[in-house]
């Protein structure tokens, strides 16, 4: 099951630069809260997907923010690795300190800095020969993963890092299928650590 269907919300970004989410269980109002913010909603492999396309990177970190924090108040289980809606007044994230990379249902990551080097072995990342990227503990699961990154991002941005996390997703027509047979009334899991929003 790919990493985008286990927590009830996830946000990312296509490499090509649309942002889009994905809503795994049933969540009043989310239809009108997505459309208000400019979401488009498509048919994708027989779900339903909603879609930002390319924007600046200011008005994709609005209308983010505004359904993020419509979503919070109905779930806390709620992912945000899109790098489509990093923006800050103060400065653009163009040269990331760490940059996650998903790739088969796995991640690695490389550091810019003795700093950001140090956070990835606070949160057990493994160091690889090239002194500068790093991959997973072994044997985490998919909601593990999710986690390690969703941890280790925030702790970057508490030492003022900046972070971008790349999906491997090209286009919106790569997204992958959900698991056969899954709805949005799926339950929920178990909550997850809070999103990120830094921004």
């Amino acid at each position: 099951m790919s990493f985008l269907y286990v927590p009830d919300v996830f946000i990312g970004s296509t490499d090509d630069a649309h942002t889009f989410v994905v809503i795994n269980r049933r969540i009043p109002d989310a239809d009108r809260m997505l459309a208000e913010a400019g979401f488009q909603a498509r048919e994708h492999h027989g779900r339903t997907l909603y879609v930002l396309p390319p924007a600046t990177a200011q008005s994709s970190h609005e209308r983010a923010g505004a359904i993020m924090y419509g979503l919070l108040a109905h779930t806390h289980d709620l992912i945000d690795f899109s790098w489509t809606t990093l923006w800050s007044p103060d400065r653009p994230v163009s040269n990331p300190d760490l940059h996650f990379r998903f790739s088969d249902n796995t991640v690695s990551v490389t550091a810019k800095s003795a700093t950001a080097r140090s956070i990835l072995e606070q949160h057990h990342f493994i160091p690889m020969a090239d002194g500068a990227s790093y991959r997973p503990p072994d044997k985490l699961s998919k909601r593990g993963l999710i986690s390690a990154v969703t941890l280790t991002d925030g702790h970057a941005h508490a030492h003022g890092l900046d972070v971008r996390i790349s999906l491997g997703i090209p286009t919106l027509a790569d997204i992958p299928a959900a698991p056969h047979g899954q709805s949005s009334d799926i339950a929920a899991p178990p909550a997850t650590p809070r999103p990120r929003r830094t921004r």
